[in-house]
C-alpha cells in the first residue's frame, strides 16, 4: 500500500471513530442529564414548628456546628411576659435574669425593657446552638411563640439531611426555595 493509501485509511478510521463518539456521547451524558433533573436546587430544608416536639436532636444532628437550627420569635404571638418560660428556667429560686435563673444554656436570649410589665424577648443567632429548651418551656409553659427554624444561610443543604433522619416528630421536609420559611401565626393554633 503506498503512503497516500495509508493516510486514506487512518483519516477513514478517524472519521469512524469520531462518528462512533457523536452518536456515544448523547447516550453517555443521558445518566448526567437526568441526575441533574432530579437535583432539588428548587428546594430547601425547614422545620414545621406545628409538628415539632422540641426534642434537642437539632442540636446535635446537624452536620454543621453550631447547628443551623435557630431560635425564632413569632413578635405577633409573644406575650412579652416579665416572667417568659422560655427565658426564665422554671423552678428557679428567685426569678432574676441571672445567668443561673436564665433557661437558654448559651444566654442566646435577650431581653430588653419594653414597659411595665412587658419586655422583648430577640433571639441572638450567632449565639444559638438549636438546642430548643426555650421553645419547649414556652410551648409548655407559655404561648408557644418561640419556635426553630433551619437558617439557609447557614444550612449546606444536605441532599438527605441528617436532622431530617433522626426527628421523631417528622417535622423536617423539603420546602420550595422561593418560600423559604414556615412561619408561625396565630391563626393556625
Amino acid at each position: 500500500m503506498s503512503e497516500n493509501g495509508n493516510k486514506a485509511e487512518s483519516r477513514r478510521a478517524f472519521v469512524k471513530t469520531a462518528g462512533r463518539l457523536l452518536i456515544a456521547a448523547p447516550v453517555l451524558a443521558l445518566p448526567v442529564i437526568l441526575a441533574r433533573k432530579t437535583d432539588v436546587k428548587g428546594y430547601v430544608w425547614q422545620i414545621d414548628p406545628y409538628k415539632c416536639t422540641s426534642c434537642e436532636l437539632c442540636k446535635s444532628s446537624c452536620v454543621m456546628t453550631p447547628s443551623a437550627v435557630k431560635c425564632m420569635n413569632a413578635f405577633p404571638m409573644c406575650g412579652y411576659c416579665d416572667f417568659c418560660p422560655g427565658y426564665l428556667r422554671q423552678g428557679a429560686k428567685t426569678y432574676n435574669t441571672a445567668a443561673e435563673n436564665q433557661l437558654c444554656p448559651v444566654g442566646a436570649i435577650k431581653r430588653k425593657f419594653i414597659e411595665e410589665p412587658y419586655f422583648e424577648y430577640t433571639i441572638d443567632e450567632k449565639l444559638c446552638d438549636g438546642c430548643s429548651k426555650c421553645v419547649k418551656g414556652c410551648y409548655d409553659f407559655g404561648n408557644g411563640s418561640l419556635y426553630i427554624q433551619i437558617m439557609h444561610n447557614l444550612c449546606v443543604n444536605c441532599n438527605q439531611c441528617a436532622i431530617a433522619r433522626v426527628c421523631p416528630s417528622d417535622a423536617i421536609s423539603r420546602v420550595p426555595a422561593t418560600d423559604p420559611y414556615i412561619v408561625k401565626e396565630l391563626k393556625k393554633l
